[in-house]
């Protein structure tokens, strides 16, 4: 019999442990990360005392198969709409997070005597506080619905985003010579010019796809297209000279936006915890105990780095996003933890050997003592809040309160020119790089193959045609560049308001013709290498052909329209099956009053009964503003109104009132049969004898029903038939008739 493969029997014994260490750490309401990462050292190599995995490099590769679907999952719960909707707070506090716990971790790496590129990657590491931990800690301690605790998730989702882009950052710091403000530049430069290639050509590709393929795709299909697409755009990233993770989550990212969005999702979670489960078990394959005793200072000490740091300059981050006092703390001592991306940058740092082997066990170290101190950090917040309350000046304490610099402001100024030069701008990067990629595309692949399609004889018409061709392909994206808002009500009227205007405004578009005329000049000089004299002139002959043609006008203003309508696709099934917030929700915010959605669990005892009845309003001092049942949303609900299991329940109140309701939910629910194997369904044949207590009786008088709690099916009527017995029906000898009932009493009825 052939041996099984070593991955096999290492993947048993990874999945094993896993497994049960993970279910004692749920038992212990620990983080199940936590239960994986123990998992991965009991199976390692430095645990003497326990089977050890064997070939590691093949875990590994599973690993970085994990680390793309976490990220591809990241990008389906990720939204740009999302970042655009939240407002200034949350980049406020966030920028100022990163920015500060880089510093820390550089410093600290400085004073421990550590190599420049394990200081910077120490710095990164820091800067990421673990999503899955916080929200995992806000669950269980039932502070999910609070108001404090939006704002943080807020600032992670920011984070997680920001961890991408260092993620790449990073990969060019330890690929050059060092970290020099050009490579910086063009690394940014890079990944803004991908990032919009491939979100605008995904957007505009990827729904349309799936819209028209709806109608034959079920939920297998669709989860091989989900990781089809997923793994495609990861070998296209690295091809590039990015991450595979990088491009996972683009791609997750671009699927967000498609209203197979949340079915995407469902599916794929299953092979996300799989592949997620296999990475952190390979984190805690690499925790070697002698370097934790070898670095336990360093460990001691980046934990009290990341807990004062969070603790002062996180709550500080947040004062100046707008926050009060003690909203801030409590938002600054919940992210004092690193997880999960803290890994993949030290992942990152070995697969590109510029860390010590050192640092990965290290920073596991410290992740799993301050993911233990999580919660006792968040509960830490009031009463430190309550000291500073009775040790401050009051005046110390307003001024604190009032140190933000991200309210929005309250006057409805509006500056046209700062309005019409953003949209400007935007639109013209935006249809440069599709030009440019577009471009890129037809002089790299198309021109070649026309060229050595025809003869040497008909070399012309070859580049007759490719050039007429790709020019074709860009023309809606330079004539949307250079038309696009000089029409809109901001350009009338700045016009209209003063003659200083017109010239600026005129030299708009000529900045936009010039740009529009170098792709024009680079795809008819790389084609024929005309002089440049009749190159200038064919290049402002085609401009003007293009402006004008009313063809391509209608071409243009139809890819944008599909654009747009596929950007917005979801939103507009959340807005059919009534999913959207309701308008009020942001007129709320301000003060302690908010809006706070809590599931009714399937064992909920409050399933069945009206809102009268549960005297929501009276118990918990809340108001029921909606009731979301499957696909559907309730406003305004009435005391008539019924609660099911699985209702998603909006109320507005304050913190504390939503903490109440919240608990009261989890609490009164209906405890689980322990019986519930004893009471399984069986189908009997029953015989009517002569001496039987059935014989002249009625099914009504039988008590077959309300004695034995048992009901009969029908009666046997020939070989094959089974009859309806009616109430009425009068039993005699020898009647065939089959019941359904508990075991116990159908052995009651039988006997």
């Amino acid at each position: 019999m052939p041996e099984l493969p070593a991955l096999i029997t290492d993947l048993a014994l990874m999945l094993m442990v896993a497994g049960i260490v993970t279910i004692v750490f749920k038992r212990l309401k620990q983080p199940l990360v936590l239960g994986y990462i123990v998992a991965g050292f009991l199976v390692s190599p430095h645990m003497p005392y326990t089977p050890s995995v064997v070939d590691t490099a093949d875990i590994h590769v599973w690993a970085d198969i994990g680390v793309m679907f976490l990220l591809f999952s990241l990008g389906l719960d990720f939204s740009f709409k999302k970042i655009v909707k939240m407002g200034a707070a949350p980049i406020i506090a966030v920028s100022s997070i990163i920015f500060s716990m880089i510093f820390l971790g550089i410093v600290a790496g400085k004073l421990f005597g550590w190599s420049k590129m394990d200081c910077i990657f120490l710095g990164g590491m820091l800067a990421m506080s673990s999503t899955t931990i916080i929200y995992k800690a806000f669950d269980d301690m039932g502070l999910r619905q609070q108001q404090f605790a939006g704002l943080v998730m807020s600032v992670l989702i920011l984070e997680d985003i920001l961890a991408i882009v260092m993620m790449v950052m990073l990969s060019a710091i330890a690929s050059g010579s060092g970290a020099d403000g050009g490579q910086m530049v063009s690394s940014i430069l890079k990944i803004v010019f991908f990032l919009v290639l491939w979100f605008v050509v995904g957007i505009f590709a990827i729904p349309m796809a799936l819209r028209r393929t709806r109608q034959i795709i079920n939920s297998e299909v669709l989860l091989i297209v989900a990781i089809g697409l997923c793994c495609a755009m990861a070998v296209f990233s690295s091809k590039v000279g990015f991450s595979s993770a990088f491009g996972a989550f683009v791609m997750g990212s671009i699927l967000a936006e498609t209203i197979e969005a949340e079915k995407i999702i469902k599916i794929v979670e299953p092979v996300k915890n799989l592949f997620g489960a296999v990475f952190f078990v390979s984190v805690g394959m690499l925790v070697d105990p002698q370097i934790l005793i070898d670095y336990a200072l360093p460990i001691l000490a980046i934990v009290l780095t990341i807990i004062l740091g969070q603790g002062i300059l996180g709550t500080f981050s947040f004062l100046l996003s707008g926050q009060s006092l003690k909203s801030a703390m409590r938002c600054g001592f919940s992210m004092a933890q690193i997880g999960e991306f803290s890994f993949i940058i030290a992942s990152l740092g070995l697969s590109l050997g510029v860390i010590g082997d050192f640092l990965y066990p290290v920073v596991v170290a410290v992740s799993v003592i301050t993911t233990f101190l999580t919660p006792y950090m968040i509960r830490l917040a009031i009463p430190c809040h309550t000291f500073l309350e009775r040790r401050l000046p009051s005046s110390w304490i307003e001024r604190l309160n009032n140190i933000s610099i991200g309210h929005p402001s309250t006057a409805s100024h509006n500056n046209n020119w700062h309005t019409l030069l953003i949209h400007m701008t935007r639109n013209t990067v935006i249809y440069a790089i599709l030009s440019s990629a577009t471009t890129a595309v037809m002089l790299t692949f198309f021109v070649p193959f026309m060229q050595n399609l025809f003869s040497e004889k008909m070399r012309l018409w070859a580049d007759i045609i490719s050039g007429t061709t790709t020019i074709l392909l860009v023309a809606p994206f330079l004539r949307a560049m250079v038309m696009k808002k000089n029409h809109s009500e901001e350009w009338k009227a700045l016009w209209a308001e003063s003659w200083h205007n017109r010239l600026p405004l005129i030299f708009t578009i000529i900045v936009r013709v010039i740009i529009a005329l170098a792709f024009v000049f680079t795809i008819i000089n790389s084609i024929f290498h005309f002089s440049q004299a009749l190159l200038i002139s064919i290049g402002l002959a085609l401009i003007v052909t293009i402006v004008l043609s009313r063809r391509i006008k209608k071409r243009s203003i139809r890819l944008e329209r599909m654009f747009i309508q596929n950007l917005r696709s979801r939103d507009i099934k959340a807005q059919v099956l009534g999913k959207k917030r309701p308008l009020y929700e942001g007129r709320l915010l301000d003060r302690d009053v908010h809006i706070a959605e809590t599931s009714i669990p399937e064992n909920s005892s409050w399933a069945g009964k009206t809102l009268k009845d549960l005297q929501i309003g009276n118990r918990f001092g809340v108001h029921v503003s909606s009731i979301l049942r499957a696909g559907r949303r309730y406003n305004i609900p009435g005391g008539d109104d019924v609660i099911f299991p699985n209702d998603r329940i909006e109320a507005i109140g304050s913190d504390d009132q939503l903490k109440a309701l919240n608990d009261a939910i989890v609490r009164e629910t209906i405890e689980e049969d322990p019986d519930i194997e004893k009471r399984e369904m069986i189908l009997r044949q029953l015989v009517i004898g002569e001496d039987s207590d059935f014989v002249g009786k009625t099914l009504s008088q039988s008590g077959i029903r309300d004695t034995y709690n048992c009901m009969v099916v029908g009666i046997e009527e020939g070989e094959e038939n089974l009859s309806n017995v009616p109430s009425d029906y009068q039993f005699a000898a020898g009647d065939i008739i089959w019941v359904v009932g508990e075991t116990d009493n159908i052995s009651r009825l039988l006997g």
